[in-house]
């Protein structure tokens, strides 16, 4: 590793006048809210830090409906709609992110290179930049409705122990979650905004039914697909749902699921404790995600400095090098590097093979000397989305059918 964090990050003190702490408030996932970050954040900035962690659904209605009860909001940007709408964030200013000329192509442009797919729905960029009249576009600005950070490309995991291994990209599909072989022993994630997805997909797999745009499905098209869904759930195929990555590593060790939505740490978990779950790549495209870090329209004085400051430490290299361990990537990669080893920086970001174990978060190994990432590099992961978290057109009507799906 490179020297350490104390030494390599120059973040200006943050003065107060009553010589104390300032304190900020973070309300997010238990996926980046994580006790180590925790601790290293204050370390290195001198400010003192509190995580309220909670499931999707759970994290997006505190925020839009309390923004008092928070200062930075962190999730995906599928929640930049619903959160801007309810005037529950305001613009941050690019000229106070440091390393903002870093941030690389995906949420700038929405592809990481020029043959990248560049996936329905809600591409990040078209709504970074905020205009003079209040409205999200791609249109580049001096301030942004969100800091890019953290992101990645999800599918399902499933048990090899249980379902033979598929290859990447090749046999590995969607469809696989209505499979009659898994049937009662699947899960998909419990969140409107990403869990639609999902199972829309595995319904176009399947050659169930097709849709004009499936990032922003109709109503005509989200009834058909509840209808098929709910038919499913009835004949008893779907185990259930999980609302945050703990409940899904639960899920699939306590052998309740044997397939299931999953993302990237909860992966890193279940490998790191025996399990032999296989992330998917699947030959239709991922389901991808951009990370946002999100001001709070009421956070004022220190906390708002405060939260600058822990803002451009997320993309100062020691967090992007946390996060990778887990299967995540940064917006800015190459500033993390120096604080990786050799055999992550390879596994993790080339698509090669590591020499060595590798550990997760959790220090747990997760994975083995000799194996590739499942998927390949960043660049190719990352140039086979099929569709964003998105928040559609029908947002509000995709929730009544959310419900029905989960009280069927």
């Amino acid at each position: 590793m490179a020297a350490s964090v104390a030494t390599t990050l120059a973040f200006p003190s943050i003065v107060s006048a009553v010589n104390r702490k300032p304190t900020i408030r973070v309300v997010g996932t238990h996926v980046t809210l994580q006790e180590e970050i925790k601790r290293q954040a204050e370390k290195d900035l001198g400010i003192n830090i509190e995580f309220y962690p909670g499931g999707s659904a759970e994290v997006l209605l505190k925020a839009s409906t309390n923004p008092e009860s928070f200062d930075l909001y962190e999730q995906w940007s599928n929640s930049i709609k619903v959160l801007w709408r309810a005037g529950a964030i305001k613009p941050i200013q690019v000229d106070r992110i440091g390393n903002w000329s870093e941030i690389n192509s995906i949420s700038k442009t929405g592809r990481i290179s020029e043959r990248a797919q560049l996936g329905a729905g809600d591409a990040p960029n078209k709504l970074l930049y905020v205009q003079s009249d209040g409205t999200l576009s791609q249109k580049p600005s001096d301030s942004v409705s969100f800091v890019p950070y953290v992101h990645n490309v999800d599918s399902f995991g499933y048990n090899a122990s249980f379902i033979e291994p598929g290859i990447p990209y090749e046999t590995e599909s969607w469809s696989w979650l209505l499979d009659k072989t898994n049937s009662g022993k699947v899960a998909i994630v419990n969140a409107p905004t990403i869990g639609v997805f999902d199972p829309a997909l595995a319904v176009k797999a399947k050659g169930l039914m097709t849709f004009n745009d499936i990032g922003n499905l109709n109503r005509r098209e989200l009834d058909q697909l509840f209808e098929i869904i709910v038919e499913y759930k009835r004949r008893g195929h779907f185990r259930g749902t999980w609302s945050s990555v703990p409940n899904s590593v639960y899920l699939m060790q306590s052998g309740q699921v044997n397939i299931q939505s999953m993302f990237s740490p909860g992966v890193a978990s279940l490998r790191g404790n025996g399990i032999r779950c296989l992330y998917a790549a699947p030959k239709e495209g991922y389901r991808a995600w951009q990370g946002v870090m999100c001001l709070s329209s009421a956070c004022e004085g220190e906390r708002l400095d405060a939260v600058y400051q822990y803002m451009n430490w997320w993309l100062s290299g020691w967090p992007g090098a946390f996060i990778a361990k887990q299967g995540y990537y940064i917006s800015n990669p190459d500033r993390s590097r120096p604080f990786m080893s050799e055999n992550e920086w390879r596994y993790w970001y080339l698509g090669q093979a590591t020499e060595t174990n590798l550990k997760g978060t959790d220090a747990q190994v997760s994975v083995l000397a000799g194996e590739t990432r499942r998927g390949g590099s960043y660049q190719k992961r990352f140039e086979n989305i099929v569709v964003w978290n998105s928040v559609m057109d029908q947002y509000e009507y995709s929730l009544l059918k959310w419900k029905e799906f989960l009280l069927a």
